[in-house]
């Protein structure tokens, strides 16, 4: 499903020594997990038998039990199409290696051998383990199979699913094996671990993890054995997490007396994505690995995961408060350094009363705060047409005033009525015609004023209107320096909301200006009330946003796109208009890239910008037609 694959993590009831108990626990915990259409299950470190099993691993007893629990879980997975990930310690040409076995439809697939086997502290492992670092291209001989062995293993099923493993203290070495089995094509990463419990390891091990799946642009999941363990010298708490690319999707609760699985539905495909675009992953080395064919696994019917509905949005405040403060830091610097470099301090922005040029003059403000600049260097000028309302002049006025910069109103509408007779148009033909000229007046205004000033115009326009292509050629498009352009609309109501914390003087102002419908202001109001709403023309912002990331970040298709807001949206758009606004998106998407292959010079904010000198070089003649196609499909 889009490349959606679910994975397990499970701390099963475990008795040292017991293997029969151990086998029992295992198959119950790998039977949920099938039941729940999980591709792979992953169990603890030496799981079979126990980790903490000490010398009892020098026991005959131990090793034929250890050889009979595995050949019942074999048998089980006959039935099993759900593959399973066991720890369990392996004889090999006189040497004990601390193993992870693949098990899938009565096969042992391969075993793996833990490569950085730890001699330190509370961990003597070497007492009865080799390392397995060293072990390529051998097979091992198991339940009368001839099963492929060693560290150069990586497991590959259909689509995007292709994983490899490595075994606790490999995570924690200098470089990891998993970073090996990423660069080799691993999308998807498994750690069967024994970690014990000390004040402070357990944040140290989750950031570990995460990391980790960062690093490699992976999903990584972790299972690490419980409470069942031994309590001689050290304590386990069974400690169990799935991350993807940096973010911990799921966690178990440790310290549990009971079983334990978790769930989590990971995106491989996006995964892939992201190393093509992002990094410099394929500059890494890349190791020979044998790719050990897997069957088919479980595909899942439904996806149990969340899908933020405003991804560039924190959903916390306190996350949130934290970005707004960075993107006005970056801003700042951004305009600082280009104020310093032409040796000016006058700044000309165009103010209407709307989101973006209040966010536009905050921003502003804000540097003239860092740079100790006089506020009054700021001019702000108002320039009402046939479609400014009261409200929107008079919150443009209000916040000028709070702010104490400058304020100039100049009316274009004779400026605008003098054109329309010089081109021939009837000023009764509200076309795109009757909008433009509007625009452009209003930016020769600016461009003049700030040459007058010595000064530089602020450009205004954000980067949802950017990839709509929601601006008028040389008319808004167009600015010396445009510091809102890598920040999305949904985000500007946020940091323009923070603001109204940090500027408690015009928080009724700001809150006026945020309840104010998104508005171009170009077509004439009726009883002074906006009629032109962008959203109504073009769809909700929130959308556009949406489809945006997804198309950007991971190079989504458009059916998975649509698939991912039905999630994400469901409560709120029903599939005919996310399907409607989709296509209203990928048709303006492709068409106005012209107006961004010329933007001004802008700060990039987030992971994704629109700068046709930086992020997204595309060319202007390209055609959509493939993703409507996809679309429709």
């Amino acid at each position: 499903m889009f490349g959606f694959y679910r994975v397990a993590a499970a701390v099963p009831k475990v008795r040292v020594a017991n293997v029969d108990f151990n086998v029992e626990q295992m198959i119950d915990l790998w039977k949920i997990a099938a039941d729940q259409n999980a591709s792979v299950i992953l169990f603890p470190e030496l799981g079979l038998s126990s980790y903490s099993c000490g010398d009892l691993f020098y026991q005959e007893t131990l090793h034929r039990a250890i050889q009979e629990g595995l050949e019942r879980l074999v048998e089980v997975s006959k039935s099993c199409s759900t593959i399973a990930i066991i720890g369990l310690p392996l004889w090999h040409r006189g040497r004990l290696y601390n193993c992870a076995a693949v098990l899938q439809k009565g096969k042992i697939l391969g075993v793996v051998p833990k490569s950085y086997v730890p001699e330190h502290k509370e961990y003597y492992e070497k007492r009865w383990f080799c390392s397995g670092k060293g072990i390529i291209n051998e097979t091992v001989q198991l339940l009368d199979q001839e099963v492929p062995f060693g560290v150069d293993l990586l497991f590959s099923g259909r689509g995007d699913l292709i994983f490899g493993i490595e075994i606790c203290e490999d995570l924690w070495s200098v470089v990891p094996p998993s970073s090996y089995q990423a660069l080799a094509g691993a999308t998807l990463l498994f750690n069967l671990s024994a970690s014990d419990e000390i004040v402070g390891k357990s944040d140290y091990r989750a950031s570990l993890v995460q990391q980790q799946s960062a690093r490699c642009m992976a999903a990584y999941v972790y299972a690490s054995c419980g409470m069942g363990e031994s309590t001689t010298d050290v304590v386990f708490g069974g400690d169990v997490m799935i991350a993807e690319n940096g973010v911990l999707l799921e966690r178990g609760e440790r310290f549990l007396d009971e079983s334990q699985v978790i769930f989590s539905d990971v995106d491989l495909q996006r995964l892939r994505m992201l190393r093509i675009s992002e990094g410099s992953f394929s500059d890494g080395d890349v190791k020979p690995f044998r790719r050990i064919s897997l069957d088919e696994t479980p595909k899942l019917t439904q996806l149990n995961r969340f899908v933020d509905p405003h991804p560039f949005v924190p959903s916390k405040k306190g996350e949130r408060s934290k970005r707004c403060q960075e993107i006005f830091s970056i801003q700042a610097a951004a305009l600082q350094k280009r104020l310093e470099h032409i040796g000016t301090k006058v700044c000309v922005i165009g103010i209407s009363g709307g989101l973006d040029s209040t966010l536009a003059l905050l921003a502003t403000y804000h540097t003239y705060e860092k740079l100790q600049y006089d506020p009054k260097d700021i001019v702000c000028i108002t320039m009402p047409g046939f479609g400014t309302t009261g409200r929107t002049l008079e919150n443009a006025k209000r916040l000028c005033h709070g702010l104490g910069v400058t304020i100039e109103q100049i009316d274009i509408t004779d400026l605008c009525l003098e054109h329309f007779k010089k081109i021939g148009h009837d000023p009764e033909d509200h076309s795109i015609v009757f909008e433009n000229v509007q625009a452009r007046e209003r930016t020769q205004i600016l461009m003049n004023m700030a040459n007058k000033l010595g000064g530089i115009v602020i450009g205004t326009g954000d980067m949802s209107e950017s990839a709509l292509g929601w601006s008028t050629y040389n008319g808004d498009h167009m600015s010396m320096y445009a510091i809102n352009v890598g920040i999305p609309k949904t985000l500007i109501r946020y940091l323009v909301e923070w603001t109204a914390e940090v500027y408690p003087n015009i928080a009724d102002v700001l809150h006026d200006i945020l309840e104010t419908p998104v508005s171009p202001e170009l077509l004439p109001p009726k009883e002074d009330e906006i009629v032109q709403k962008t959203e109504e023309v073009v769809g909700p912002y929130e959308l556009h946003d949406f489809f945006l990331y997804h198309l950007i970040k991971s190079g989504a298709e458009p059916q998975k796109i649509l698939f991912l807001a039905q999630m994400a949206f469901q409560q709120k758009y029903d599939e005919a208009t996310l399907r409607r606004w989709l296509k209203t998106f990928l048709y303006r998407f492709f068409s106005q890239q012209f107006k961004r292959s010329c933007l001004p010079d802008g700060p990039k904010v987030g992971t994704i910008a629109l700068s046709p000198r930086g992020d997204w070089r595309m060319p202007s003649d390209a055609e959509v037609q493939s993703w409507i196609k996809r679309l429709k499909e």
